[in-house]
């Protein structure tokens, strides 16, 4: 199938690379990334929503744009090119899960950046832990959750039980967690609160899967960013008297990071358009592509530090926030060992 971006798609492209570029460069979103308490710039927020990207593929009756997923992974992409901190993914999923349920007003104040409102998924602290899943009875949802995003910058949480989805109101102590990556923040939060609950397990089927479109749409770009910037580095860095992209053994490597991502850019849309067609085969396309997208990402962002040699190890060097990124998104949103698992599953295994 071949597929190419619309006129209003590539423009859209263009303006969200545009306003990124300027407002939010990495060298700027760095010290806010290291010093900012919040993780991410509230203004930038603000800014995000007044400019309609938090509702883009949002109905209008709660603020949103009305359009698809193509969309949300275009700009998706453009923010992982400059490695976007802030929880914008977490929000967009948030308010397609809170839309679903029939809780629109909540939804609209997320869409207008009014609320925040994030979703609490993982009842183990590590993959493979023993856990107790968090319970919702007698109206009450009693549990602990774990890497729940921004959480300590929430109004209200929307919790994942055997009984269904349920909402979880602003005020709970939540326990910063660490992370290497500084533009993602987690928190633990243990629960004994009244909630409401939004639907059944079958609400998340959709959201599962646009989270593993969003999460590999931003690993698209990271990876496109560190080949480019990697690809100046070796045409101006010499040895022997030569740029050191010269040499045959580079150019073999920066082949294989460039069939990686353009691999990648392929099973992102294809499983972006599936979504928005609803076509048969959408279970199996977006775990494929987020299973892909998180070892291709590891790769071209280990190759692309590699190919710095010492600089590529030092903190001064920006490469290292899209390894960080990279490898936190791999392990978020469906992790590529669970991905794999339900392409298996999609695909009659």
């Amino acid at each position: 199938m071949k597929f190419e971006l619309s006129a209003d798609q590539a423009l859209l492209r263009d303006a969200t690379r545009d306003f990124l570029t300027s407002e939010l460069p990495l060298e700027k979103t760095r010290t806010v990334m290291e010093h900012g308490a919040d993780g991410y710039e509230a203004s930038a927020w603000r800014s995000l929503a007044d400019m309609g990207y938090i509702g883009l593929a949002l109905p209008p009756d709660v603020g949103g744009q009305g359009l698809g997923t193509i969309e949300l992974a275009i700009v998706l992409e453009e923010m992982g090119r400059v490695c976007m901190p802030g929880p914008f993914l977490d929000a967009v999923l948030a308010a397609s899960l809170l839309t679903a349920g029939g809780e629109k007003a909540l939804a609209a104040d997320v869409v207008a950046a009014k609320s925040l409102v994030t979703i609490a998924h993982q009842d183990a602290p590590f993959a493979g832990t023993n856990a107790t899943a968090t319970t919702f009875t007698g109206g009450r949802v009693r549990g602990t959750k774990y890497f729940v995003p921004f959480a300590a910058k929430t109004d209200a949480l929307l919790v994942t039980t055997p009984q269904g989805v349920v909402l979880v109101r602003a005020p709970y102590d939540v326990v910063p967690l660490e992370t290497f990556d500084l533009g993602q923040r987690f928190g633990e939060v243990k629960l004994d609160h009244p909630g409401t609950l939004v639907g059944g397990p079958e609400i998340l089927e959709r959201v599962d899967l646009l989270a593993a479109v969003g999460a590999s749409a931003m690993m698209l770009g990271i990876m496109s960013r560190a080949l480019e910037l990697t690809l100046e580095y070796v045409q101006t860095r010499q040895a022997f008297k030569r740029p050191i992209g010269a040499f045959q053994a580079l150019q073999h490597r920066m082949a294989d990071m460039l069939l990686k991502a353009e691999s990648t850019r392929s099973a992102v849309y294809r499983a972006a358009w599936c979504l928005d067609t609803s076509d048969p085969q959408t279970a199996l396309v977006c775990a494929t592509a987020k299973a892909y997208a998180g070892d291709a990402a590891r790769l071209v962002c280990g190759e692309a530090i590699q190919m710095h040699g010492g600089i590529g190890f030092t903190w001064e060097l920006d490469l290292h926030f899209y390894f960080k990124r990279a490898k936190t998104l791999e392990q978020f949103y469906g992790a590529t060992e669970v991905q794999l698992e339900k392409a298996l599953v999609a695909a009659g295994y």
